[in-house]
């Protein structure tokens, strides 16, 4: 599960043999944490305002959720567009292009003391963990599912993006009904990679920072998980990378799914630290032995010491596909 710092929170995969595939036989397992921005490639309207007792906006017909395609028959992909089009507007109007649930509409919005009454972001932050490293090729994996902006329920296309390196100052605990969380802060002075695409199976792009071939992971089949001990990799104070115990209980080879893979935490200091799976841990790699078999991705909300994860395989392919 993703952790949202200023919000809340399917590509058809083609199956390819595994040989003409050129993810490497041996990977780097990742956990770190790590800060997530994407630059969205359109303009989100997140809410409106009154302007001397009037909402301009709402009068308009807009919702929280439009994308905003266009101001006056300009294409805009910014807030800095649809700003510097306001302030050189000559008319006490503008007409709006906007998509709502799939379909282009158009609007005509009065300002009010050159105001449109509109709050928009186009730019998501959010901090999440960190899959893997092709050591070959250079690609990273993270999260193991997609990112969904929550105002319209759409999956975030990236015009851009950047991971950072990020640090864990606190944990709020899960219970019974309600997911946990880890407090962080991320830092945009110190990028390592580039955010190429964002799918059902987490972020992809390449890793443009150091990072070390000391110890790999073997990339598992299917047929190597075996059901039982593994560990999962993840950071739940400051920078360090923790191991800790789960037992995998289930494992489907489906293409198209995020919850590969069924288990439940069985590591007593981690359940004391996190009372199980929290927000933040989408994309800790499972490590089975001395392979790499998958990521967390999401938990069971009634029961936060079970959770699910994808095949790393899976995740794998996918960044292959996105070339």
């Amino acid at each position: 599960m993703i952790k949202k710092l200023n919000f809340l929170m399917l590509l058809l995969l083609v199956a390819l043999p595994r040989t003409i595939l050129a993810y490497s036989d041996y990977i780097v397992a990742g956990g770190d944490n790590i800060g997530i921005q994407i630059k969205m490639d359109t303009v989100l309207v997140i809410g409106t305002y009154d302007i001397e007792g009037i909402d301009p906006a709402t009068k308009a017909g807009l919702k929280v959720g439009d994308r905003i395609e266009k101001i006056n028959d300009k294409q805009v992909s910014s807030v800095a567009d649809i700003t510097n089009l306001l302030t050189n507007n000559r008319s006490n109007t503008i007409e709006i292009g906007y998509v709502r649930n799939g379909k282009s509409k158009k609007t005509e919005l009065t300002l009010i003391n050159g105001q449109s009454g509109l709050y928009l972001k186009d730019t998501i932050s959010g901090i999440g963990t960190l899959t893997f490293i092709d050591p070959e090729t250079k690609k990273f994996g993270a999260l193991g599912h997609e990112i969904v902006d929550s105002t319209n329920g759409e999956l975030v296309d990236v015009q851009s993006g950047k991971i950072f390196s990020s640090t864990i100052h606190s944990i709020t605990k899960s219970r019974d009904g309600i997911p946990g969380e880890k407090n962080a802060t991320f830092h945009s002075g110190n990028s390592l990679g580039e955010i190429k695409e964002n799918t059902n199976k987490g972020i992809f792009g390449v890793y443009d920072s150091n990072f070390s071939t000391q110890k790999l992971y073997k990339v598992a089949s299917t047929e190597d998980i075996k059901l039982g001990d593994a560990y999962i990799r993840t950071v739940v104070d400051g920078n360090q990378i923790q191991e800790y115990k789960i037992r995998i209980m289930k494992v489907s080879e489906t293409k198209d799914n995020t919850k590969n893979i069924v288990f439940q935490i069985i590591d007593t200091d981690l359940l004391e630290e996190t009372g199980g799976i929290i927000q933040g841990m989408s994309g800790s790699p499972i490590i089975q032995g001395d392979y790499i078999v998958g990521a967390v991705t999401h938990v069971v909300v009634n029961d936060p010491e079970k959770g699910y994860g994808i095949l790393i395989t899976n995740m794998l392919e996918e960044a292959e596909n996105g070339e």
